[in-house]
Parts: structure tokens; sequence; C-alpha cells
């Protein structure tokens, strides 16, 4: 229900606003306070209304238009809260209490002359009460308690009868989860039952897929049953389901209406006790219906085996915690499967598709984006109408309408409308908001949550930062395969997320609908009929005609403006039309220096500001005026120097600079610093440098280091190790230096106090490498899980120290020298992913038994000179983890026969390996072991995949 998430998106943080209000000294002045408590009094009572209409499957009408009442009436009581304290805050900022409670009583008596906010305030009282008493005459709370059910069809129903001739790119992934099914563990003496979970985003076709699977196999067994347990389970009405299913005399369920939920689980349990049984269990919402439901599946020693499907990737796992369990991630159609299965749907054959509408269907297929549900629906449709070009883009246009609206597509939108509804109002909300961002667009995760704060939509939860609350909603969003994850990391973080573009129509349409977020170009524009506030605007597109349409709109109430398109930015009302932004946002945008930034000082709510990749060269010197900002991001810019007075601004809490930026004098004033990234150590005064150990905030840290060795330069070493030093006891967690053009980093040797919270650091120079490893990393750094550093030489010793860091997910090791003999590689008992490189030499490591056991990923050289005197033997074996190597061979003195030999033992050790691991080869010729010359490389590309 999109319109209670729309208005829950802003009553939260305005009631959040309320009690902050009420705690500071706006709250302590009389008749303040007292209108602050009959605001927040009648709110609360609004918002509680607010979350028991969010448990309503169909909300109706009345409810739905008092919702879009309350939401307005939000939105405007925020508005008028912010400009009332942004007028008080321009008086009583100097001196003591009395002072400023003096000066705001003093502004108060004349507040109805000076702005009007007085008025506004009796205006907004008497909304609040109109709201209200439309609530008891529509009998909204009687509404609330009498939920109607609905007897409807199943939206599942028809994946369970889909004739095999008519799937497409099911048979590959059947034929495999078959052939696992029934297949015993050759080293297990036991038959035991096996879990398959299939996962995956609503409309991939798990229930279909699970369906053929069981098809396949089911003459394999005693007794099998299908049974869905939907967003609502009945735990007992699924377990006597399924005990009708089972073969049993008529005697055994005599009594079976008045058994209780134990009685019934009991009962199948004793029928399934001698039997090998295949069950499927569809459609799984939460990790405690699978616990109700799972113990009434005894493991029997009979080979049984149990299919279970799910959205949630934390009940997929919940369901397999065995390690002979399987969890089955769904993977979206190919593109020539996704064809054929749209053409043949069609005109029946794939074939016979005109060639006039090639394009459009090739629109309509990327939209659809290998969804076989979005596929088989929106191809249903097209058959019912003329195969004329302008009737298919028709469609491709209207499909987020169509979605809603049209009973061909009704399946489809019920498919995707049990995941939407089945998440909090929260989780709703910030849903809604990806809908700012274009189709196919990368979202940049640290973007979007920092945009989420900005917007008020989190809160501190528990003991946790409002950081920390809103990476957990990402990832929830995630789990319930809302969103994809894009550039997942070696620590199992992703670095973006993407939405699919059918769910983005769907929120695109739901925002649109409760005025949530207004999209203008990318087929969405519709400011010509709009009624009401602009309250946030994403523009991807804008010509002449449509900034026209803006123009005539009040614009003073947008809370969010992205901009996505450079060819947007000369048509732009100015920013000074925009006073209430909270969010301004225009990564990306070329040519932003020819739009005139001169009125950006007025945006006094300003709390996140991008420019990143923008090209702009200069910041606008009004950003000083923005004390309420939080963010700032201005990275892969050309920026230089930052504005006078930047460090007056001292609610900032992430500063991303370009990369030769210079850090401000007096930074040590920004004490609400956490991250501080682009700036030019060698090029800021050296007195600014050392100031950053005055930030005990900082938890991130990247800089550059340029230039050489002179006197000056190593001043500027000497205060960033001193700030270094200072920070030791401060919760540091992040830390980058670079340094390119010449120079070293041996200064960093004496850093005897690093922070023990360090989690990242990565110390790389073009030219420098470390003779030894520093004391201080190891073993003190017990949090450390990314190191990126050079060592002048490969050595076992260095190893065993770094294989003893407990924490250390992922090492990149570079070395300029290699050791005589070969090296054996041991400990590392976390480590994922692994690098050991150089540009100058290239060594033998062997990996013996129980050395890194999590291992995923290894890129290594190997030099096979050395090696063969060995017997070539690397012990990839002992790997028991990997899925990915990139072997990188030194043929350097050896035959063209020793060459292949050595391949040869590569891809051996991988087709042995259990897990057969792909194999990347690469043969390199070094031409110069002194100088370090460039490599040549011949990659060829060894998949030992049998599958």
């Amino acid at each position: 229900m999109s319109v209670v998430s729309a208005a829950h998106g802003v009553l939260g943080p305005l009631l959040g606003k309320l009690a902050d209000l009420l705690a500071g000294k706006f709250g302590r002045v009389r008749g303040v306070r007292k209108d602050i408590l009959s605001l927040q009094a009648e709110l609360t009572s609004m918002h509680a209304a607010l979350q028991e209409y969010t448990m309503l499957e169909d909300p109706g009408v009345q409810v739905k238009a008092w919702i879009s009442l309350l939401r307005e009436l939000a939105y405007d009581t925020e508005d008028c809260i912010d400009k009332f304290i942004r007028h008080l805050g321009k008086h009583g900022r100097r001196g003591g209490f009395k002072e400023i409670f003096r000066d705001t009583t003093r502004f108060l008596r004349t507040l109805d002359s000076r702005c009007g906010i007085a008025d506004q305030i009796e205006e907004l009282k008497a909304r609040i009460k109109h709201v209200k008493e439309l609530k008891d005459s529509y009998k909204l709370s009687e509404t609330s308690c009498t939920k109607t059910e609905h007897a409807a069809v199943d939206p599942r129903l028809c994946a369970l009868f889909a004739e095999e001739a008519h799937l497409v790119g099911v048979k590959g992934p059947r034929d495999d989860l078959v052939k696992w099914m029934l297949t015993e563990e050759t080293n297990s003496s036991t038959k035991d039952r096996k879990v398959l979970s299939i996962v995956g985003f609503g409309g991939l076709g798990k229930t279909t897929l699970a369906n053929e699977v069981y098809r396949k196999i089911e003459r394999h067994f005693d007794c099998q049953a299908f049974v869905s347990v939907s967003q609502k389970p009945v735990i007992k009405k699924i377990i006597k389901d399924l005990i009708y299913k089972v073969p049993c005399p008529d005697e055994f369920r005599k009594d079976i209406e008045i058994w209780d939920e134990a009685t019934s689980i009991a009962k199948l349990r004793e029928l399934l006790k001698d039997k090998r049984y295949l069950v499927i269990v569809d459609d799984i919402w939460s990790t405690q219906a699978w616990s109700n439901i799972k113990c009434a599946f005894p493991d029997n020693n009979c080979s049984s085996r149990i299919i279970t499907t799910t959205r949630i990737i934390d009940v997929a796992r919940s369901c397999c915690p065995g390690s002979d369990d399987r969890v089955y991630e769904m993977a979206a159609l190919s593109d020539l499967h996704s064809k054929r299965l749209f053409l043949k749907r069609i005109f029946g054959s794939e074939d016979h598709c005109p060639d006039m509408l090639k394009e459009s269907s090739n629109e309509i297929l990327k939209k659809c984006g290998g969804l076989p549900l979005a596929i088989v629906s929106i191809s249903s449709l097209l058959a019912n109408r003329p195969a004329v070009k302008e009737e298919w883009e028709k469609i491709r246009r209207s499909i987020g309408s169509a979605l809603e609206n049209n009973q061909s597509l009704e399946g489809m939108s019920k498919i995707l409308l049990l995941s939407y509804n089945d998440l909090p109002p929260n989780l709703k909300t910030c849903l809604l908001y990806l809908s700012v961002f274009p189709e196919d667009y990368v979202i940049d995760r640290k973007r979007l949550v920092r945009r989420w704060i900005a917007e008020g939509f989190i809160s501190e939860e528990r003991g946790q930062s409002r950081q920390e609350v809103a990476e957990r909603y990402f990832y929830e969003l995630v789990n319930k395969s809302m969103v994809q994850l894009v550039d997942v990391g070696y620590d199992g973080k992703a670095r973006a997320c993407r939405v699919h573009d059918m769910m983005l129509e769907l929120i695109i349409s739901k925002s649109n609908e409760d005025n949530f977020i207004v999209v203008v170009g990318g087929g969405q524009t519709t400011l010509g009929n709009r009624q009401g506030f602009i309250r946030r605007l994403s523009i991807q597109h804008i010509d002449h005609e449509i900034a026209h349409l803006l123009a005539q709109k009040d614009l003073s109430h947008v809370r969010s403006l992205t901009v996505t398109s450079s060819a947007c930015i000369k048509h732009l009302p100015s920013l000074g039309k925009f006073e209430a932004l909270r969010v301004l946002d225009f990564e990306g945008c070329s040519g932003l220096e020819e739009y005139d930034m001169k009125s950006i000082g007025k945006l006094l709510q300003l709390k996140y500001l991008n420019f990143r990749d923008t090209g702009i060269s200069k910041l606008p010197s009004g950003i000083v005026m923005l004390c309420d900002l939080e963010t700032l991001d201005f990275g892969y810019t050309g920026v230089k120097e930052l504005p006078t007075g930047f460090v007056q601004l001292t609610k900032l809490q992430h500063v991303i600079a370009g990369s030769r930026t210079t850090i401000p004098n007096r930074i040590g004033n920004m004490r609400n610093l956490q991250e501080i990234s682009g700036f030019s150590i060698t090029q800021s005064p050296a007195d600014a440098v050392e100031d950053l150990g005055n930030l005990p905030g900082l938890e991130e840290i990247d800089v550059d280091l340029d230039g050489g060795e002179s006197d000056e330069f190593r001043r500027h070493e000497e205060m960033l190790l001193s700030s270094l030093c200072k920070l030791g006891s401060c919760k540091l967690r992040f830390l980058q230096i670079t340094r390119h053009c010449g120079g070293s980093l041996e200064f960093l040797e004496s850093w005897t106090q690093p922070p023990v919270s360090l989690q990242v650091l990565y110390m790389y120079s073009s030219n420098y490498y470390f003779t030894k490893l520093p004391k201080w990393i190891a073993p003190a750094l017990t949090s450390l899980s990314f190191l990126e550093i050079n060592l002048a030489e490969l050595t076992e010793e260095g190893l065993v120290t770094l294989g003893e860091l407990p924490a250390l997910l992922r090492l990149d090791l570079w070395f300029k020298k290699r050791p005589d003999d070969r090296v054996t590689v041991r400990g590392f008992p976390s480590l994922r992913q692994f690098t050991l490189y150089s540009n100058y030499v290239s060594p033998y490591v062997t990996f013996v038994k129980g050395s890194m056991p999590k291992l995923k990923n290894l890129d290594f050289l190997i030099n096979v000179s050395v090696a063969k005197t060995y017997g070539f033997y690397l012990g990839i074996e002992h790997l028991t983890c990997l899925q990915q190597a990139t072997a990188r061979l030194d043929n350097r003195g050896v035959t063209p026969s020793e060459r292949k030999a050595a391949e040869a033992a590569v891809r051996a050790e991988a087709v042995a390996h259990p897990n057969h691991p792909t194999i990347t080869i690469c043969c390199t010729e070094k031409e110069n072991e002194e100088t370090g010359g460039e490599k040549k490389e011949s990659r060829e590309d060894v998949d030992t995949d049998e599958n």
C-alpha cells in the first residue's frame, strides 16, 4: 500500500523534528512549546492510525483519500516548522541562554508581521482539526478493524500447470538440479535428507523450475506433495494439506479437523517416518514459517528430498543449514531465451516477427529484463493487439501504468505487489525513493544511504547510528530480492545496486500516484495535469516545452532535486525557486558551469550536495551559507581550493573532494567530520595537515601525497604522521594513502600506535617498497580486513606474520625481489581474496594443507623455471573454497614443451579440485628483470567447470 508508505516517509521525520524542538531551546519558550505539544499530540495519534492501515491489503477509497490529506498536511507542517526555525535562527546567535531567550521572545511577539508564520500555524491547526474530523466521519477506525477477506486466485497457480513444450530456458537448470537431487553423497554411509532452496526475484520462475524438477524425479519417491505457504501462513492448515496428499488409510484422518498444530505435525511425522518422500514447500516468506514447518519432516535415512522456494535470501539459507543442502539463486533469462519465449507466445515461432516490429520488440524485451513472468504477460497482451508498430510502441511507453490498469497484466502486477506489500513501511519508503534514478542506472550504495538520511527517512535505532541503520535497510531490500546487487566486494558488501525495470515501473507509478516523487523525462512526464505541490523532483530529460511547464509550477516545496542528464542543465529553473531543498544531486552532469548557482546560499535546509563527475573547477561561494550541510561530494572534478569560510560548515560529516584539492586551514573546527577523501597532503598548508589530528570522529581518510623528497614535502609527511598518531585512540577504520609522482612512504614505518579499529589499509606508491613489513601492522591490527602494500622482498616470514591476522579478508601484495627458493603459504584463516604480483620478478609459491580455508579468488605469479625443479605442484587442492583463479606463468628461460607442461599442470590441479574453479592462465614474458620492463601477456581462459 504505497500511499501509506509515502505518508510514513514524511510523518516519521516530522514527529522526530517536533521531539527535537521540544528538547531544544525553542521548546523552552512558553507559547512555542504549547503549539509544538499540540501538533505532536495530534500527529502522533494520526501516525498510529496510519500504522494500522499498513496492515490492510485493500484500504479502500476513503482511507486512501484521508491518508493523502494527512500526507500533504504533514509536508506543509514540516515546511512551516523549518521556516519558523530558519527565522528564529537569524536571531539570538550570539550570547548566552538569557540573551537567546530574550531575543527569541521578542521575535515571537512580532512573528506575524515579520513573516506570516503565525497565520500559517493557525491554518495548520485548522487543517489538523479538519483531517481528524474526517477520520471520525468516515468511520475509518472501524475500517481498520474489519478487514475484508477475498477469495483471491493464487497468482502463482499457472506456474504449476505450465506445459513443458512452452517452457524456455528451464531445461539446463532443471537437469542440473535433477542430477543433484538424485545423487547420493559417495563419501557418506547414510542416506540423509537433502534440501534444495530456490531463491530469486518475484516472477523469475522459481515455482516453475521447482515443479519441473519435481515432475522429473517424483517417480523415484514413495510419496510426493506440493504445498504453498504464502505471506500469512496457517501452519496447522499447511500440515493438514500435506497429510491429505500423502497416501494413508482413511481411518488415519478420521479426527483431522479437531487436531491442533502439534498433533498435526506428529501425525505427519508418523506418516513419513519410513517413507522416501519428496515435498515442495512453495513461497516461504519468513524464517519463522520454515522453522514451524520443517519439524514435520523427519530425517529418516531414506534419501528424502525437500524443495523450497522463496524471494528472501536469509530464508533460503535457513532452509539449507547442512553441508549437503543447496541454495540455488535464479538468474534472469538470457537475451536469446527471452526473445524466443516472447516471439513464440505472440507468433507461434521465433522466426515470424515482422521487420517493422523488431525494434519495438527489442525495446520491450529490454524492459522485461529477462523476467519470464513479464515476458509472458506482455507477450500475451500483444498477442491480442494488431501487429502494427503504433500499437506496440503504445504498450512500450505505458508499461508502468498498464501494470495497474490492464487485466492482461494483472497477474504480473500481483506477483510484484506480493513482494512490495510484504515490506514494512520504512522499507517501502526507501524503495519508492529509488524511482528518482533512471532505468538501468547503477545506484551507488553510499550515495543512496546518505540521501535517505538527508531526506529524514532514517532514525537512530537501538544504539545504531543513522548510517548503520540506513546500511541495514539497504541490505534488507537486497535480502528480499527487491534490488539487484552490483559489484559485490571481498567482504560481501556491494558497491551499488540496480532496480529491475519491471519493479522500477511499478514504484514510479506508485510514487507518481502518491505525489512522492515526480519524474520528468524517461516517458513519465505528467506536469501538465499534476495537482498539488511537487515534493521531490527527478529530471531525466527536459526540453523547452517541459521547462516552460516546470517554470509555471510552485517549486518552493521541492525537497530533493536530482538531475541525471547533462542536456537538462541549460533548461533548469533557478535554484532560488527551490528554497525547501534537502537534497541537490547533479552527479554525472557535464556543463554545470553554465548553470547559474548564485542562489545556492539560500538553500538553508540543504543536507546533501553532489557535484561528483560534473567537471566543475570551482565550488560556488554560496555553499559556505549551508549550515545544515552533512554531505558534500565533488569527487572527479577540477576543484583545487575550497571557498573562504568553508570551515564554518561544522555539521559536515562527509567531504569527498577532487584528487588535488587543498585542505583548508582550521579544519580542526569541523568536529563532525567522519570522512575526508580526495585531498592532496603536499599541496595543502602543513598546519592544516597537522590539524587533521584534531578530528576525533574521523572514520575514513583517503589522501594523496604528490611530489618528491624535498624538505618541504618531508614537513608534510611529518605533519600527516603526527595527525595519524593523534588519531590512534579514535575510531579510524579506513586509511588510503596514495603516492604517484615520486617520493616514498618510509615515514609510515614510524607510526607507533595505529587505531585498533582500522579495517582497510591501502598504502600505494608507484616506486616505493617497504624493506620489511611495518611492525605496527601485525599482530596489532586485529580488525584489519583489507591490506594493500608494497614489500621489497617476498619472504615466507612476512607471509607467516600476515597469515596471523584473524580478520584479514583481502590481501594485495606487491613485491620487487623474489626469494631464491620456493615460498610455502600457510595461515590466513579468513582470507577470501589474494593477489600476489610484481612488475619485476616471479616467485614460486605453494599452498599447504589448512592454508587459506576460505579463499575464493586467487591471482598469483608462477616462476615456471623454479617450479619445474620441484615437480610443479602448487597445492591448489588445499584451497577448499576456491572458485576463481588467475595463474600468471613466467615462461622466461623455459622451452615451449616446458611451458605447455606447466599450463597442463595448472589445469590438472584445477580439474582435480572438488569445486572445479574457473582458471585463467596468463603467459608472461619478462623483458628486463632489473628495470621492470612492461610484460607481454597472452591470455587463455580455461573453464574447468564440467557443468
